[in-house]
């Protein structure tokens, strides 16, 4: 008999008892197990678990809330630890009727969880749970019908369906939500309630506050999805509050409007797909077909009408681009899904690098982004092409993100990047990972059959893999080549003797195959070869696997016509296969025998043996099958997306009355609908293009209107201002005669003249905003740090290496004096520095320069003669003035590349009698011109500019300068800047490009306690680095 160790004798020496009495089953025989009290309780619970229970229920029978409330809280803990609190139900279920309002609240957390489990006991204090229907606290409400929702019972039907109606009817949103999210629960309790809950989801969504709108969406998606006549008077008002609703919310209502648009919305893309559709019937069809097909082809292009894009589907387009800038994938995944089903293919675009951005998140965000992107990058290429990088490989990447990578990159290849993308893989080639390795080789054929280009040099780079050490990038190398040899067989007859060598070597069962399949149809072009190779095969026969048997049966097959040799292998193959183990290798044998070998019996098919076996064979399409989903099935609750409409449904059916708006005055647009103040915000920020959307997101028609408008607004605005321009160039004369009659009168004259000109100085050539306006060009100041700024009013972002210009930061414009109207003799020249990009040349700052002429002669042939720049700089002359009136103005813009520096430019300005040395000499603010970048990047771009390239500067602010809108505004007045979002309050970021040399200019301006602050600016030059902080601290000391 074997010892026992001490711990079991000790517990077979106890006595019997409740818990250490062996367990008996029904039939009275003992059981094998026995139970040690020490270790297990009578509920089979630890007992260190028991008497912490009964602990428990000691402090919840207490007359004292203290006690109460930290035996709640550490039944809470334990259930949020995972652990089994069930037995505790009678004990916490009593004290649902405490008065103390903290105690209540965690009964009711601890009964949403187990009210589903012990139904029976819940059913107890049901009354209880309705009288918390009537709590003035509206979390006890609220929690009264979460658990109300969670008992689980047919019986208690009619009591959940009047708590929900009345909570649905509470003055309080977060009841509201809860009502909304006890829904789907009583759906699926009882679908005969799905009239009633209809009714109560129709007053939910009528609800405009942010917080109920996400669940109300999910219960309607739950109970009522084909009800889409509910969300007509809604749309709107889901489309402006979208931007503040919770992720989760966002989420569920992005969806459902994608699912709404397809039904109620023309395809953006109708016109484009019917070309592509008769572009391909016209590839694959007959030439009689194509003439059946013209005439209808024509009648429906004909019918067609222009599309012109429904306001409604404008609205939300332009409402749900913003959200590409969110924190949470889902969000982002969901937008980038409904513009790629609903945007028109101009505008896709943007989720491109909203979902690059994603990759760098964790594994499993990478992996469903990547599905995405490599469904995408079938259909919309060039939507990725720009980010071809951020799909490069790195070694830290799992297996399936590197494989899904490659999917993506070979969807990217194309005649243009294929070079970069195979140097890409072959160093992919020499990692570690065989799977890896192996789809890569896989990727180098499929860019080889789409690139017909490339076909030879992937071909080559294969071959030299064939003679790797590894087997399996061998085998895989065969497998590949032997695709590729399809396309092109006469032309690589070599390389089908190389592969036939390799038969001795290779082991992989699919890699011989392929080898013994390629030299058997081509056996014409290796005739001494392919019999040899037969020979060597039918010698290892039964040691070979099943695939490769089949293809040894094939290749004797092949052969069998042509030599005697071959005639008496095949035979011998096919007896070896005859007697085989597997029945398709035996099947196979059988029927080749009757095929090939003639008999009395057989007809007269083989004759034709040849023909059947070497048929020409069409070559193989390399491609991997596209992945739309991640589980490749259709999932629980999954609705397809519906088909667009052929006609559009009317859009009257989403018009709402406004209360107080005159009768017939319906809402047509975003903001006027919208119920709270936060969402109006939003909703009219993003219309007018403050937000993600802008004006960038305008259909192409509306910006057409636009411009249209623009257009006549300047012609019906010309004749005023040709007089209003005669009226001041007479005064000026007559302010210019009464000047020589005494200094008194000349010197008000020259203010006069000097504020006319100064109203005039070309700000409507520079299109920019008039002095006392300085922020209405400037996006950035008014955007959330999460939004992306718009690229300015009309003006097109220009590309300034990896970041983006902005459109100029007008602060208060500055004047320059060129030239005195006395030292010039009656010709005055002021300029001033437009912050406008040059035309001509990006590299050279633009100076608006106004010529007035005071006196009473014509001045002729004004142009810029022998510019004297320093080494380096240039000038762009200004186009020669043949003439200009007496009392008349001119302005022009001129070029300058000052190369990152602050010295003048010299040069002479010439009239047909004079000549005058004037010289610009520009500020270090107008150097540089305004980039966009985030905050990520300007801390990232700020670590790099460390050391000798960063400048501190303390300072105290003055009076004027202590609100945001002025600080600002005396920063940007300095520097031509643009402002980078930031999370802190007390925190201010610029940034900037110097024009010539394009280095970065990043300025930070933190403020302290009281009037200081400190003033950082980052920057390789460190001249302009020194000269800004000296003028900001002027400025903001001002």
């Amino acid at each position: 008999m074997l010892s026992l160790p001490p711990v079991q004798k000790l517990l077979q020496q106890l006595p019997g008892g409740p818990a250490g009495r062996p367990k008996t089953s029904v039939g009275g025989d003992a059981a094998e197990e026995v139970t040690s009290p020490v270790l297990a309780t009578e509920a089979g619970q630890p007992a260190c678990y028991s008497a912490l229970h009964d602990d428990l229920k000691e402090m919840l029978d207490s007359n004292k809330d203290s006690l109460k409330l930290e035996a709640m809280k550490r039944i809470v803990a334990m259930i949020a630890r995972g652990k089994n609190a069930s037995d505790l139900f009678p004990a916490v279920v009593k004290n649902v009727a405490c008065k103390n309002i903290e105690v209540k609240k965690l009964v009711y957390v601890y009964l949403v969880r187990y009210a589903e489990e012990q139904q029976d006991l819940a059913l107890l204090s049901i009354s209880t749970f309705q009288r918390g229907l009537k709590d003035p606290n509206q979390l006890i409400r609220a929690s009264a019908l979460r658990v109300l929702s969670s008992i689980r019972v047919p019986i208690i039907v009619p009591i959940m369906m009047l708590a929900i109606k009345e909570a649905a009817s509470d003055m309080s949103p977060y009841v509201r939500k809860t009502a909304a999210h006890a829904i789907p629960k009583l759906y699926s309790l009882d679908s005969d309630q799905k009239d009633q809950l209809i009714e109560v989801i129709e007053k939910l969504l009528a609800d405009k506050t942010t917080l109920v709108a996400g669940s109300v969406v999910m219960a309607f998606e739950e109970v009522c999805p084909e009800r889409i006549d509910l969300i007509h008077k809604n749309y709107r008002k889901l489309c402006n509050l979208l931007i503040d609703v919770e992720e989760w919310g966002q989420v569920v209502i992005i969806n459902m409007l994608t699912r709404y648009a397809r039904t109620q919305f023309l395809s953006p893309n109708q016109n484009e797909s019917l070309l592509e559709e008769s572009a391909e019937k016209a590839f694959y069809g007959s030439e009689e077909e194509d003439a059946k097909d013209a005439k209808t082809e024509a009648a429906s292009l004909a019918k067609r009408k222009p599309y012109v894009m429904d306001p409604d589907h404008r609205l939300l387009l332009r409402n749900t681009k913003p959200l590409l800038q969110s924190r949470n994938a889902a969000v982002v995944m969901a937008v980038a899904q409904l513009y790629f089903h609903l945007a028109p293919k101009a505008e896709v675009g943007v989720i491109a690098k909203a979902l690059v951005r994603l990759l760098r998140s964790h594994r499993s965000v990478q992996y469903v982004v990547l599905q995405n992107v490599a469904t995408m990058s079938i259909k919309r290429r060039g939507m990725f092409e720009p980010y071809l990088k951020s799909f490069y490989i790195r070694s830290t990447d799992p297996t399936q993100i590197k494989i899904l990578k490659l999917e993506v990159l070979t969807n990217l290849a194309n005649e243009t990047n294929i070079s970069t993308i195979l140097r890409e893989f072959q160093t992919y080639i020499r990692s570690m990972d065989k799977d890896f390795v192996a789809a890569t080789i896989q990727a180098i054929g499929r860019c080889a059959t789409n690139i017909g280009k490339v076909r030879d040099t992937c071909l080559n780079g294969l071959v030299q893999l064939l003679s790797n050490r590894d087997e399996l990038v061998v085998a895989e190398s065969v497998v590949v080549i032997k695709k590729l040899l399809q396309m092109q067989p006469a032309q690589h007859s070599e390389i089908i003797k190389h592969m036939a060598k390799l038969t001795d070597n290779i082991q992989v069962p699919m890699a011989r195959a392929s080898i013994l399949w390629l030299i058997g149809e081509y056996c014409e072009h290796v005739p001494k070869i392919a019999p040899d190779v037969l020979r060597k095969m039918a010698k290892s026969f039964t040691n070979e696997e099943d695939i490769v048997k089949l293809q040894v049966i094939n290749l004797a097959a092949k052969l069998y016509p042509d030599q005697l040799q071959s005639k008496l292998l095949t035979q011998y193959v096919l007896n070896l296969a005859k007697y085989d183990q597997n029945y398709d290798i035996r099947d196979r044998a059988r029927f080749i025998r009757q095929l090939i070998v003639p008999t009395e019996k057989s007809g007269a098919l083989n004759k034709y043996a040849k023909k059947l076996f070497l048929a020409q064979k069409p070559a193989p399409i390399l491609d991997w099958a596209p992945c739309p989903t991640l589980l490749n099935a259709k999932a629980v609750g999954y609705q397809e997306l519906p088909d667009w409409p052929d006609e559009a449904p009317d859009p009257s059916v989403r018009n709402v009355e406004v209360r107080g708006a005159p009768q017939g005055a319906g809402v047509h647009g975003g903001a006027k609908e919208s119920g709270s103040s936060s969402s109006s915000g939003s909703s009219s920020s993003s219309s007018e293009g403050g937000g993600g959307g802008g004006r960038g997101g305008g259909s192409p028609s509306e910006e057409e209107e636009e411009e249209e408008g623009a257009k006549k607004a300047k012609k019906k605005k010309a004749p005023q201002g040709k007089k209003g321009r005669a009226e001041t160039s007479s005064e000026e004369a007559s302010g210019s005669e009464s000047s020589s009659s005494g200094s008194d009168s000349g010197s008000e004259a020259e203010a006069k003249r000097k504020k006319a000109v100064r109203a005039r100085l070309g700000w409507a050539a520079a299109r920019g905003p008039p002095p006392d306006l300085p922020f209405t060009s400037q996006p950035p100041i008014s955007l959330p740090p999460c939004s992306p700024p718009a690229a300015g009013l009309g003006s097109p972002r220009q590309s300034l290496g990896p970041l983006q210009l902005l459109s100029p930061a007008f602060g208060t414009v500055r004047t320059y004096e060129l030239l005195h109207r006395m030292a010039g003799e009656g010709l005055s020249v002021e300029y001033c520095f437009s912050r406008r990009p040059f035309p001509g040349d990006p590299h050279m700052v633009a100076v608006q320069i106004q010529i007035s002429n005071n006196t009473d002669a014509e001045v002729k042939s004004l142009r810029v003669s022998e510019p004297k720049p320093l080494s380096g700089m240039r000038i762009q002359e200004f186009p020669e003035i043949e003439r200009l009136a007496p009392g008349d103005m001119a302005s022009v813009v001129m070029g300058i590349d000052f190369c990152d520096s602050t010295q003048a430019a010299n040069f002479q300005l010439c009239t047909h009698t004079r000549h005058f040395y004037v010289s610009i000499q520009p500020p270090v603010g107008e150097l540089m011109a305004p980039v966009f970048m985030s905050e990520n990047e300007f801390k990232k771009e700020q670590g790099k500019l460390t050391g000798m390239s960063e400048i501190t500067e303390k300072l105290t602010l003055s009076e004027k300068c202590r609100s945001d809108h002025t600080i600002v505004q005396q920063v940007t007045s300095a520097a031509n800047v643009g402002r980078v979002p930031c999370g802190a309050d007390n925190e201010y970021r610029f940034a900037a490009k110097t024009v010539t040399s394009g280095s970065l200019v990043l300025i930070t301006l933190e403020r302290r306690e009281g009037a200081m602050a400190q003033l950082t600016v980052n920057s390789e030059k460190m001249v302009i680095g020194t000269m800004l902080v000296k003028d900001i601290v002027q400025a903001l000391a001002q």
